[in-house]
């Protein structure tokens, strides 16, 4: 089980470090109005494990915050990537709120 939790996590960070360099190079494109990523590969990164890096990379460059599926989705993505990993490291999650 650590053994598949260490890969999950390792498979997971390049993803994301993809996807934060893609979101990057998207930017700089844009800027040089030069040809860009498509956005659907830019989903499909985060889609498969790249949702923090993608989120990440989207707020440190300053790119897509203006729509509003990128905004919601990637950070919906980053928050489903965290769970996974917290539940398959064996981290209690809380079930009920209690004020």
């Amino acid at each position: 089980m650590a053994e598949m939790a260490q890969t999950l996590l390792i498979y997971m960070v390049i993803l994301s470090l993809w996807a934060f360099g893609a979101m990057g190079y998207d930017k700089r494109q844009a800027k040089k109005k030069r040809q860009r990523v498509p956005e659907r590969n830019l989903w499909l990164l985060a889609l498969l494990g790249g949702g923090v890096g993608a989120y990440v990379g989207m707020q440190f460059f300053h790119h897509k915050t203006r729509k509003t599926n990128f905004r919601i989705g990637f950070l919906l993505l980053m928050m489903i990537d965290i769970v996974l990993l917290l539940a398959i490291y064996g981290v209690k999650l809380p079930t009920t709120v209690t004020f």
